[in-house]
């Protein structure tokens, strides 16, 4: 008989992380330690992940917010700053902010409206109808902004950004102008001197930015891209997937970790004699349809993975095929069609009808979105997720 349970997806948990300790014996040893308390063994094709918070942590890949300061100095000597599309976030922009207008005298602060880039409102699409704004067109001041607007709070947080981000700034006692637009080139009014921080629209925005001649531009990608008086970097994403550690100190996106998930591959293999893939993952990608938010703060959602992992899912709708191709069947004669069809569909089935409604997107994407829901953010104590069954198909035995 076939296997009756498909894909599991489990929390493991796992001691708490610090600088220096060995990662891939710690996460080796505590998924052997889960399969032997979950009772399952390890099998070929498992895949097992861990938080990019855990790889920072063992990398002590730590900054404070002085150092941002130093960077933002030297990169931004005018001393005025246009910080532009920041995402709405105490965990993962405030402190950051706190370090730019620390390294700054001036900072032209400006907001993406109705929301920020992964789906965070100021205000609602409702709201912009009601007072004949339009997003694409309108540069608003703080002033208009409040008359139209007043003061909104995040409805999860109970934060008004705009108050929350300007008291900030001048904290840090900075001067502090906020407007309100969509176009970076609003910008342009008011300094030339420009830090963009969006995180998967960054390379159009730098572009479009100096096409209309600004004088200095960079990306947050590019402060702390390299270390600062001996502080933790990130080469490749800077600031971007940052998160606070303490009120002085950020934890930034694990540098390369290639490695990382090749050895624990190898140890994994080297103990049990199977194939497992091993991946890093962060936010993962998905909606929340209340609060709006995509999720995805991260410049990716996986930062290293094993070369199984790569591509995206080959699968064919057993719906449309039960409903199709084998409509006049039931049973197990359906059942042994199907079977048929999964065993001899093609390697691509890009343009197949059979595979449309089939998730289109990257396995690492799709599967670190499941760990980031499986793992949480809060209080689970499962930095690592063990998944089994995740390739199986209807024929697997």
């Amino acid at each position: 008989m076939s296997r009756m349970i498909g894909t599991v997806s489990r929390g493991v948990r796992a001691p708490i992380i610090r600088s220096g300790d060995d990662l891939a014996k710690i996460v080796t040893e505590s998924v052997l330690e889960a399969a032997k308390d979950a009772g399952s063994p390890i099998r070929n094709r498992d895949i097992i992940a861990m938080t990019e918070a855990i790889v920072a942590r063992a990398q002590g890949n730590y900054a404070s917010v002085d150092d941002i300061a130093e960077d933002v100095r030297v990169k931004f000597p005018e001393g005025t700053v246009g910080v532009i599309f920041p995402i709405l976030s105490r965990n993962r922009f405030a402190i950051c902010l706190k370090g730019i207008a620390r390294g700054a005298k001036k900072i032209i602060l400006m907001l993406s409206y109705p929301s920020d880039e992964v789906g965070n409102h100021l205000i609602s699409l409702d709201e912009l109808d009601e007072k004949g704004v339009d997003p694409y067109k309108d540069v608003l001041d703080t002033k208009k902004y409040r008359e139209l607007f007043g003061y909104e709070k995040h409805r999860f947080t109970g934060v008004d950004y705009v108050e929350y981000y300007e008291s900030l700034i001048r904290g840090e006692g900075a001067e502090c102008e906020i407007i309100f637009a969509n176009n970076p080139r609003a910008i342009l009014d008011y300094t030339d001197c420009i830090l963009n921080c969006d995180i998967h629209t960054r390379a159009r925005t730098k572009r479009i930015l100096k096409a209309a001649g600004a004088k200095t531009v960079y990306g947050v990608d590019e402060i702390l891209n390299a270390p600062v008086g001996g502080s933790g970097y990130n080469e490749r994403y800077g600031l971007l997937g940052s998160n606070k550690a303490t009120e002085e100190q950020v934890k930034l996106f694990p540098r390369e970790c290639q490695s990382l998930v090749e050895e624990i591959q190898a140890r994994v293999y080297k103990e049990t004699g199977k194939q497992v893939e091993v991946m890093v993952y962060g936010d993962g990608a998905f909606k929340d349809p209340v609060g709006k938010i995509w999720e995805l703060a991260d410049p990716v959602v996986s930062p290293a993975y094993t070369a199984g992992l790569e591509g995206t899912p080959n699968e064919l709708k057993l719906k449309y095929l039960a409903d199709n191709d084998f409509a006049s069947l039931s049973g197990d004669a359906l059942k042994e069609a199907i079977k048929g069809e999964i065993e001899k569909k093609d390697a691509n089935l890009v343009g197949n009808m059979a595979s449309e409604g089939t998730t289109p997107r990257q396995l690492t994407d799709l599967i670190g979105s499941l760990c980031d829901l499986t793992s949480g953010s809060g209080d689970k104590g499962t930095p690592i997720v063990w998944i089994q069954g995740y390739f199986d198909n209807y024929t697997t035995e």
